[in-house]
């Protein structure tokens, strides 16, 4: 937040802060051990609110749960920023000394009454005004977030949403206190830190900085191209236009994983040439040229991993690589050396230390700190400093470090793309189940005594209307194409929603259905909302 790419707080924090709000967050499924670590909070005295359009397994340990509209995430907190401001709530003189556009932005919020905050959400007045209360006037306060959050067409704008009530409050740059993304999988962090996005390089570093791309080029040896890549929505729209003839894939399955996903699927195959790096033969490495078989990262391979607290640890390889699997490194370097280009160390010490070379904020994590310490969270400057719990304390400083003010951004509602109507009248929203992963290939292959996922949630007054009993068959359409599949009647979810997982591709191809328009600034695709149609088919599962 506020130009780092990472969350501001601790784990530990969590534990001991006054108020808890996860926002489009189902952390009990999603992110079980961060959420023990909510438990332990709530344990110890924290009120803890859940803003879910389902009331999730995690929202029935809140305190209080606001069952809000799909999409309009952007008037809820638009709303609570209103109700802060004209309850006199808001933190003055944080937000003299720390920020700036503060007038704008109130002007721009002015119209977000609670009672329009209820017509545009869904969520009573009352409610609206007890969270907004309640965020304002704790000692303390973490607001997290995941998917429910960054899945839509105005994803960069749900997140500065949720920001602008940070600052609103001073609920950043503070041990208790902060802003908490929880990434998606596993080292989704270290992948970002490590350069894997298209406008950045290691550290965060921008791509089209000279003075970065100088210190990368003396290392490396060569020049580096100052023009950012594509994002993975953009290569698929260059690969339609055929500008992209050629893709490597290295532990991704868009071909499971992409809204609207045939057209995903048309486009890969059309490839001239297809190259997957995987642990498992997915439904992409089926559409591939060449397949090289990875070893296991987490269990196979020496490195480092980054979790969402920007926590750097060691991993060590428990078991050998079976049959030809290798390491994604060894791959990669070979591959590069068959084309004549060296890539540098591939032992992971060197490999590490070549990158604190690089990056300032891992210059102190060295191999041994790493080992002796458990993990440091960066940024770690130097071999003597201990690592950063929490960012943003700049914001505290007197002259704030000599940095500008943290500025407050003007957003506004929009719902979502894809609106309902007479032909697609019920809105379908996606997640995830507790015991399985992203596109099951990693958990698909198990049994287990709570598994679920497969079917279609509906709300029990939705199920009377069509005449529906559980279990029973249903064709489910979009505009975009059509899944059979059983439904299972839910009264946690409710009137007009439906609510399904992307797990089990092979026996539910969920994301036929969802929704391909995106965000322009994040190249995220608006899984959380689309229009759909429910057929009764006559048979049960």
């Amino acid at each position: 937040m506020f130009g780092a790419g990472g969350g501001t707080s601790s784990y530990q924090e969590v534990e001991e802060t006054d108020l808890v709000i996860l926002w489009g967050s189902n952390a009990r499924e999603a992110h079980p051990i961060f959420f023990h670590h909510a438990l332990k909070g709530i344990r110890g005295g924290a009120k803890m609110y859940c803003v879910d359009p389902r009331r999730t397994s995690s929202a029935k340990f809140a305190d209080l749960w606001l069952g809000l509209n799909v999409g309009t995430d952007i008037a809820l907190a638009n709303a609570m920023a209103r109700e802060v401001i004209d309850a006199g709530l808001h933190n003055q003189t944080f937000i003299q000394h720390s920020t700036s556009g503060f007038d704008a932005y109130a002007a721009s919020v002015e119209p977000y009454t609670l009672e329009v905050g209820q017509q545009i959400t869904g969520v009573p007045a009352h409610a609206i005004k007890e969270l907004a209360h309640a965020y304002a006037t704790a000692e303390t306060a973490q607001l997290m977030w995941t998917l429910g959050i960054t899945e839509h067409h105005n994803a960069v704008d749900n997140v500065l949403a949720l920001c602008n009530l940070a600052l609103l409050t001073g609920h950043v740059g503070r041990w208790g206190s902060g802003l908490v993304p929880l990434r998606g999988q596993n080292n989704v962090q270290g992948g970002g830190d490590m350069g894997a996005l298209p406008d950045k390089l290691p550290g965060f570093q921008n791509v089209a900085d000279p003075a970065a791309l100088a210190k990368f080029a003396a290392l490396w040896g060569t020049e580096i191209n100052p023009k950012p890549g594509l994002h993975l929505t953009l290569m698929f729209e260059a690969m339609e236009r055929g500008e992209i003839t050629a893709a490597y894939v290295i532990g991704e399955n868009p071909a499971d994983s992409e809204a609207d996903v045939e057209h995903a699927r048309k486009l890969l195959r059309g490839l001239d040439t297809l190259i997957v790096q995987d642990i498992f033969l997915t439904r992409t490495a089926e559409l591939a040229d060449v397949v090289f078989p990875a070893s296991v990262g987490w269990a196979e391979a020496e490195g480092t991993v980054t979790s969402s607290e920007r926590r750097v640890q060691r991993v060590r390889a428990a078991v050998s690589p079976p049959g030809q699997a290798r390491s994604d490194v060894d791959i990669v370097c070979d591959l590069a050396e068959a084309m004549g280009v060296g890539l540098g160390p591939r032992n992971p010490e060197d490999a590490w230390d070549e990158l604190r070379e690089l990056s300032p904020m891992h210059a102190g994590m060295s191999w041994q700190r790493l080992e002796e310490t458990g993990g440091l969270q960066w940024p770690c400057p130097d071999n003597d400093h201990p690592g950063t719990p929490f960012l943003h304390g700049w914001l505290w400083e007197a002259d704030l470090g000599g940095r500008a003010p943290a500025p407050f951004s003007v957003v506004e509602h929009a719902g979502p793309k894809e609106a309902l109507s007479n032909a697609f009248p019920y809105r379908l929203t996606t997640g995830r189940a507790l015991d399985s992963y992203n596109t099951g290939v990693q958990s698909g292959e198990f049994d287990s005594p709570i598994r679920y996922g497969e079917a279609l949630d509906i709300n029990p007054a939705d199920a009377a209307d069509l005449g529906l009993t559980d279990g029973q068959r249903v064709k489910v359409s979009s505009p975009r194409g059509s899944v059979e599949m059983a439904v299972r009647i839910q009264p946690d979810i409710p009137v007009g929603l439906t609510f399904t997982t992307f797990h089990f591709p092979e026996l539910v191809d969920t994301n036929v259905l969802t929704n391909d328009a995106w965000d322009r600034r994040s190249g995220t695709s608006e899984f959380k909302a689309a229009a759909i149609r429910i057929e009764p088919l006559g048979s049960q599962a």
